[in-house]
C-alpha cells in the first residue's frame, strides 16, 4: 500500500506503477514518450516532487522518468532491502521494466549514491550521470573527517529505534531539516515541506527512513571504509553539482579515487545548499543537457 497522502499535481506529469523485480515502484513521467530519456532519482527525505522545478526546464526536450525510491513517496515500503546496492538494483530493474536500455541519469542525495553504484555496475546503461549533493562511493579518509563527523549526527539518531517515532510524531523536524539545509529556503513553500513530512508519517515509510540510515551505518559505511570501491573505475561521464552551503556534504569529500577522476567533473556554486534541484534547477537542467564529452 502507498501512503495515505494524495499525489500532488504538476502540469504535464502522469503517473504509473511498475513491478520492478517484485517491488511496486511509483514513477512520474513527463515529456514526449519518444524523446531521449532522462531519469531523475531523489534522496531523503523526499520523493518525485523534489524535481518539480527541474521538470518544466527539461520536459520539452526529454522523456523524464522520475521514480520514488523504495520506502519513499508512493513506492512500496517493504521491511528490508535498504542497502545502497539494493537501491541501485531497484533502479536497474525499473529501467528494465520500462524498456529503457540507455539513459541520462540525475541523482540527488541517496538517489545520487544509488546512481553511482548503478553506473559502476552497468556503465553501458548510462550516457551521462549528474550527481547532486553527494560524494562518490570511492570517498577516502581525509584529515578533516574527524572534524566534520558532527555533520552526520542526525543519521545516527534516525537509525535508532527512536527515529521512526520522531518522523511520525514530530513532522516539523523534517520541515526544519529541509529549511536548514537550504541557502534559498524560499525555493520550497510550506506546502512543499508539508508534503515531504506527511508521507514520512506513515509507519512503514518512517521505518524505511530509519533503515536507510541503519544499513548505511552498519553495512554500507564499513564496506566503504575497508575499500570496497577504492579501486573501482567510473566509465560514465559524470558531473558532481555541489552547493558550498551544504551542511552535510563538503567539497573535500567529492574528489573520489583515481579510477573516478578521468571522467569526473566537480562544479560548486556559492548560491545553493543541499537542495540544489529546488534552489538552482537551472544548473541541474544545464548539466543534463550538455553534450557528452568524448573520453581521452
Amino acid at each position: 500500500m502507498g501512503p495515505v497522502v494524495d499525489l500532488p499535481e504538476l502540469p504535464g506529469v502522469e503517473h504509473v506503477d511498475v513491478d520492478a523485480a517484485g517491488l511496486r515502484v511509483h514513477v512520474a513521467l513527463a515529456g514526449a514518450p519518444d524523446a531521449p530519456p532522462v531519469v531523475l532519482l531523489h534522496g531523503w527525505p523526499q520523493h518525485w516532487w523534489a524535481w518539480r522545478h527541474v521538470i518544466p526546464l527539461l520536459a520539452d526536450r526529454y522523456r523524464l522518468v522520475i521514480p520514488d525510491l523504495r520506502g519513499h513517496g508512493w513506492t512500496d515500503a517493504p521491511p528490508s532491502g535498504y542497502g545502497k546496492e539494493q537501491l541501485a538494483s531497484d533502479l536497474l530493474a525499473t529501467l528494465d521494466v520500462l524498456g529503457l536500455e540507455r539513459v541520462r541519469l540525475v541523482g540527488h542525495d541517496w538517489g545520487g549514491w544509488a546512481g553511482f553504484l548503478a553506473c559502476l555496475r552497468e556503465p553501458t546503461r548510462f550516457e551521462r550521470f549528474v550527481a547532486v549533493s553527494i560524494p562518490p562511493p570511492s570517498l577516502r579518509l581525509h584529515p578533516r573527517a574527524a572534524l566534520d563527523a558532527w555533520r552526520i549526527s542526525y543519521q545516527v539518531l534516525l537509525a535508532t529505534p527512536l527515529g521512526p517515532r520522531l518522523l511520525q510524531e514530530r513532522p516539523e523536524l523534517v520541515r526544519r531539516a529541509l529549511r536548514a539545509g537550504a541557502q534559498h529556503p524560499e525555493a520550497s513553500t510550506d506546502a512543499d515541506l508539508d508534503l515531504f513530512a506527511r508521507v514520512l508519517q506513515e509507519p512503514a515509510r518512517a521505518r524505511a527512513s530509519s533503515l536507510v540510515y541503519r544499513t548505511f551505518l552498519l553495512e554500507d559505511a564499513p564496506s566503504l571504509l575497508i575499500g570496497r570501491y577504492r579501486d573501482a573505475e567510473l566509465l560514465v561521464p559524470t558531473t558532481i553539482l555541489h552547493g558550498t552551503h551544504d551542511v552535510v556534504v563538503q567539497r573535500w569529500m567529492l574528489r573520489g579515487g583515481p579510477g573516478f577522476r578521468p571522467r569526473l567533473e566537480i562544479r560548486s556554486t556559492d548560491d545553493a545548499g543541499h537542495w540544489l534541484p529546488e534552489e538552482r534547477p537551472d544548473l541541474v537542467a544545464a548539466a543534463v543537457a550538455e553534450s557528452v564529452p568524448v573520453p581521452n
